[in-house]
């Protein structure tokens, strides 16, 4: 499912910067309330398309204690600073019985070395997904929220060993499903926004490194749609696992079904605004 706090604001991106090459003890700090309320709130509240939240699908308890255990890691030294009184209350009384007279304040840890950190929140993920795969007799697993594609080179930071699957779709038909989204815009000219700056970062980034010999694979997923069992075994292979039969599958007529969505005037107007993002992306 998508975890999102690998590479989200306030996940474990953000929090790699902040105690490293951004570190002062306000952005650390500020970093660790993102991730502290990310971890604690969001993920925990955040279902998928399935009904399950992250602590459910890795274990409740095992997603508790790697959590807890993280914070004495990250964190050099915590104090209460006194609050402000707020309404009409002053300095010496406070505004009513439940205003807080403090605030509790952490010294976020400075990591020279990157490294270090990185094997601590590399013990998190290998607590929660790893475990989880174990509990399931798995060799591996997967994450998949989408903007990994941008975070790769953290990614392979985090977990060196990682392959990265890029399975992409037509540009247009990209566009198509984007317009059924509730979190997306609801029109082709806001989509296009949405998109465009997107596919520019990917393609911009991918020009200028060499990919060959990296653990990155990409694929169409109109192609594993075309022969699902065929296409499964070949990239199952290179991922270097053994194949089988998977409950979900790619499906031709789950791809077609966007084909038709606009008229013609409208998909050359989306195919003109994406200009070289078509062939850039392996269509024409």
């Amino acid at each position: 499912m998508e975890t999102r706090f690998l590479i989200d604001p306030g996940g474990l991106r953000d929090l790699a910067d902040a105690l490293t090459d951004r570190y002062d003890p306000t952005v650390g700090e500020d970093a660790l309330h993102r991730l502290s309320d990310f971890l604690t709130v969001r993920v925990p509240g955040r279902r998928d398309d399935r009904g399950r939240t992250v602590p459910e699908l890795v274990g409740a308890r095992r997603y508790r204690d790697a959590v807890q255990q993280l914070w004495p890691q990250l964190i050099a030294y915590t104090y209460d600073e006194p609050s402000p009184a707020e309404g009409f209350g002053n300095a010496d009384r406070p505004a009513g019985p439940f205003e807080p007279l403090s605030r509790r304040r952490v010294v976020p840890r400075y990591f020279s070395d990157r490294g270090e950190l990185l094997g601590i929140l590399r013990g998190l993920i290998d607590t929660m997904f790893g475990g989880a795969a174990a509990d399931a007799g798995k060799p591996t697993w997967c994450e998949k929220t989408p903007f990994n594609l941008l975070c790769m080179e953290f990614l392979w930071e985090l977990v060196p060993e990682a392959t990265i699957v890029h399975i992409k779709r037509h540009p247009v038909s990209v566009l198509a499903s984007h317009l059924a989204q509730p979190w997306a815009p609801s029109t082709v000219d806001g989509a296009l926004a949405y998109l465009k700056p997107v596919y520019h970062r990917w393609l911009t980034w991918k020009n200028t490194v060499d990919l060959t010999g990296r653990r990155y694979i990409e694929v169409k997923a109109e192609d594993l749609a075309a022969d699902w069992p065929g296409q499964r075994r070949a990239l199952f292979e290179r991922l270097d696992v053994g194949d089988v039969v998977t409950p979900s599958t790619f499906q031709s007529h789950k791809l077609t079904n966007r084909n038709d969505q606009f008229d013609d005037e409208t998909r050359e107007f989306i195919e003109e605004a994406l200009g070289k993002v078509i062939p850039a992306m392996g269509y024409e």
